[in-house]
């Protein structure tokens, strides 16, 4: 496994910049957003993909700096209901695969995405009950005629153009947010489909990170991983449970918030993840994912940084000692 860093938390720097400060903490691969969500400061595929001299300064700095890119990232909601939001979405993920394409990087980071209720929607409709039965149907509509059949198109058009993980993260708000999700669409559309693994998901909707691991493990779907924590505010959490939608700033009324690695589980905790990680063969980037909103990036970025590299196994495994 390597030591990689999502560049969002960097955005305040050049991209010569972000890479020389990840060189000089000893990190081996950059994760780079190019769209949606994590924006395209560092990373403007419109740009790259027709300007010959401008591709090769981006690869000629990361070969500098000894970085590796570990996926591109292109996080949006490309089946939401407005058309053109949808559309803008739609058209970052195909220049985000474009540029996957030009520069060999097979992972492409994204999410699976959420449609509205009905093809009158305006706004993305997120389903995490079963009764009414009017939930159910939402949800049929939004897999069967929405979710689904955009996703073939998609795979296939990545297929053709040599991007073979598709590491869709496990996100609330999103249809595919835990196991059971993942792996439906998975089955449904191909073995391009699999996970971005973020703990920090799972923790807060009490999931085993351990024990997902293994079980996508088992299915060869985990294409990518992200490092970082969740803390669980006990208090508010016994009064108003984990379903809280009170804003990511107001950290002392939430029932969760997102922590650097550490300030959520001990180390103990990740190294279960990591060792787990490892028995299922994973062997790629530990990305970390900087949202600590009681840090600044300088210092949630240094520590994790910092205790992942006690944590990760690096190095293959010797042969075993036998008496």
């Amino acid at each position: 496994m390597k030591l990689g860093v999502f560049n969002p938390v960097l955005n305040d720097r050049s991209f010569e910049e972000a890479c020389a400060y990840l060189e000089k903490h000893g990190v081996q691969m950059i994760e780079i957003g190019c769209g949606g969500f994590p924006g395209k400061k560092h990373c403007d595929p419109q740009i790259l993909l027709h300007d010959g001299q401008q591709l090769e300064a981006f690869k000629d700095t990361l070969a500098r700096h000894h970085l590796e890119i570990s996926g591109l990232s292109c996080h949006g909601n490309p089946v939401h209901p407005d058309k053109e939001t949808a559309k803008k979405f739609d058209g970052d993920l195909t220049d985000a695969i474009l540029l996957c394409e030009k520069l060999g990087v097979s992972v492409l980071n994204t999410f699976s995405g959420c449609p509205g209720s009905d093809e009158t929607a305006k706004k993305p409709n997120w389903v995490t009950c079963s009764w009414p039965d009017d939930f159910g149907e939402i949800l049929k509509w939004q897999w069967e005629e929405v979710l689904i059949p955009y996703w073939k198109r998609k795979a296939a058009f990545a297929r053709a153009h040599g991007v073979d993980k598709i590491a869709l993260e496990l996100h609330p708000g999103f249809c595919v947010y835990n196991t059971q999700s993942l792996l439906r669409l998975r089955r449904a559309v191909g073995p391009e489909i699999g996970a971005n693994l973020d703990p920090s998901h799972l923790i807060w909707q009490q999931m085993d990170p351990v024990e997902v691991i293994r079980v996508l493990g088992e299915e060869g779907a985990i294409f990518h991983f992200h490092a970082k924590d969740t803390q669980i505010i006990s208090h508010n959490c016994k009064i108003n449970g984990v379903l809280d939608n009170t804003h990511y700033g107001d950290i002392k009324n939430r029932s969760w918030t997102f922590r650097s690695i550490g300030y959520g589980n001990d180390l103990g905790y990740w190294k279960n993840i990591i060792s787990q990680l490892r028995v299922m063969g994973y062997d790629h980037s530990v990305s970390i994912e900087h949202e600590d909103g009681l840090m600044s990036q300088n210092e949630g970025l240094v520590k994790s940084i910092e205790a992942l590299k006690q944590i990760i196994i690096f190095e293959a495994p010797g042969e075993m000692y036998r008496a």
